[in-house]
């Protein structure tokens, strides 16, 4: 009995230790949020193939935050960074949150005409951080 318990006491040790070691290595590649580079997005023109038939994929790359299912106070602290999108269409009064991280904006059935898609980076409460708009003449559907 005595040896087992000096076993599990070794081993509860020396998980102790690895746990400590690998905590304060992940630590370590953890910069305050307030040090961190701006988050960047870059978005380009809807592909023209599928815009033919009334198809916009809007490929866009975003840096320096990523993108995550998650929101409230709290999450504005974690490290790296991170947020999701707002997408507006046409100026509509609505928009909806991406959560995605495809990396391609897909919108279906565009009317023919002129469409302006507004796209924010925000963080986890909604607040903005950078933003672009894309402009592009739809063909409409066939």
């Amino acid at each position: 009995m005595n040896n087992l318990i000096k076993t599990l006491a070794i081993v509860a040790t020396g998980a102790l230790l690895v746990t400590s070691a690998f905590a304060q290595s992940a630590a370590s590649l953890v910069v305050p949020i307030e040090n961190e580079p701006a988050p960047k997005l870059f978005v380009e023109p809807p592909l023209p193939g599928p815009l033919a038939s009334g198809v916009a994929f809007i490929p866009y790359r975003v840096e320096n935050l990523r993108i995550q299912p998650v929101g409230g106070p709290a999450a504005t602290k974690v490290s790296p960074r991170v947020g999701h999108l707002h997408i507006t269409v046409d100026d509509l009064p609505w928009a909806w949150a991406d959560y995605g991280q495809s990396d391609t904006i897909i919108l279906v059935n565009m009317p023919r005409g002129e469409h302006k898609v507004l796209i924010e980076v925000v963080d986890p409460e909604g607040g903005v951080l950078t933003a672009q708009t894309v402009t592009f003449k739809s063909p409409g559907r066939k």
